[in-house]
């Protein structure tokens, strides 16, 4: 006679076995999930943006002063076997495909470094699509930054910057942060000593810009510039594609940014330290005039932004101005509370606003990869 248990029994274990190994698969993924790198994907503002002539090659020369602010996305990166990169966020309107700049860096670094792996990428929005906080080419850096953690390859900084501006114009200053002076098409940066850190609030109004249709509304305003293909003119009929006047508003520009930043718009001179500098730098930010050129033709196809501009002024923010070729404007306060007090007034008159403050350099990178963001505001 067999000895063991009966067959009821056997079959109960059996059941039971099953359903262990089908928990234990379970708690297997959430492990490896747990697993993936997360990395914080901050916004940036620009204070001021000069476009000057149309090169060459069909993009405008450009001038800002980029400035990482504490509002951020989340972008988790997990590898393993197989082929493909996905893109996974709740968003509709971020991309899944090729054109997702997440995509296009993921694949970059795998040709680069000679790996054949699955990548899967997620994007926890926070930021605004479309909004002119750079949240497209943040995330993207932030996808680069996780993908070397994973891969335990890191790639070289010339190599990183190499694929940020062939992929877009904003991607490399998040490979800086903090203050960064912006030349080129936006792509060849410069780490400028740091601003102080600013109260900012930044009102998101729900219509998104895209950069290419407000570059094309430039140069209907300034048809000169754009006569015929961007990129033929030249080469076809000899024509120029500078403008004189142009390349002087970039010269102004560049002048005095270097005298705002040397406290050349006081009589004693920028402060040294602590909040007195911080207060002085943004009084001396207003006497300078320092505009975004993108305002002169955002503003009249829509409204609506002028209108939220007008709104922080209204609530007593120092210097506003719109971000990017927008939607979104940002104005600099001199206190938290008064941040605080401008968000409620907006979000009672139906405009989306946070309070935050701009981010230096040091902050930007200690919290790229922290658990969860910090906020500005009590």
């Amino acid at each position: 006679m067999a000895i063991g248990p009966p067959r009821q029994a056997r079959g109960f274990r059996k059941k039971l076995a099953a359903e262990f190994q089908g928990k234990n698969n379970i708690l297997i993924y959430h492990w490896l999930h747990s697993m993936a790198t997360s990395v914080r994907s901050f916004a940036k503002i620009n204070l001021g943006l000069k476009i000057g002539p149309l090169r060459e090659d069909g993009f405008h020369e450009l001038r800002t002063i980029y400035q990482t602010v504490a509002l951020s996305d989340q972008v988790r990166v997990d590898v393993s076997k197989g082929l493909g990169i996905e893109i996974a966020c709740k968003d509709p309107r971020v991309p899944d495909d090729e054109s997702n700049t997440c995509w296009r860096v993921a694949d970059r670094i795998l040709r680069s470094l000679k790996v054949r792996s699955k990548v899967r990428i997620t994007i926890e929005k926070r930021l605004p699509v479309q909004g002119g906080l750079g949240a497209a080419s943040s995330n993207a850096v932030a996808t680069m930054l996780a993908l070397e953690k994973e891969l335990k390859q890191p790639l070289s900084p010339e190599e990183r910057l190499r694929i940020a501006s062939e992929v877009g114009s904003d991607l490399p200053l998040f490979l800086v942060g903090g203050t960064v002076l912006g030349t080129g098409r936006g792509e060849q940066v410069y780490p400028l000593e740091d601003l102080p850190s600013f109260d900012c609030v930044i009102a998101t109004p729900e219509v998104g810009v895209s950069t290419p249709a407000a570059f094309a509304e430039w140069d209907k305003k300034w048809p000169a510039k754009s006569t015929g293909s961007r990129s033929t003119v030249a080469k076809s009929t000899g024509v120029q594609l500078t403008d004189p006047n142009s390349s002087d508003r970039i010269s102004t520009f560049s002048r005095t940014i270097y005298e705002w930043l040397n406290g050349s718009f006081t009589p004693t001179g920028v402060p040294g330290k602590g909040r007195d500098r911080a207060e002085a730098l943004l009084l001396d930010l207003v006497r300078t005039g320092i505009e975004n050129d993108f305002e002169s033709v955002v503003f009249p196809k829509y409204p609506a932004i002028r209108e939220v501009k007008r709104a922080l002024e209204r609530s007593g923010a120092k210097y506003v101005s719109l971000s990017g070729s927008g939607s979104a404007v940002f104005g600099l306060f001199a206190d938290q509370e008064s941040a605080n007090q401008a968000v409620k007034k907006l979000e009672q008159n139906d405009i989306p606003a946070q309070a935050t403050v701009t981010l230096p350099r040091e902050r930007y990178w200690n919290e790229l990869f922290g658990a969860g963001e910090r906020r500005a505001v009590g």
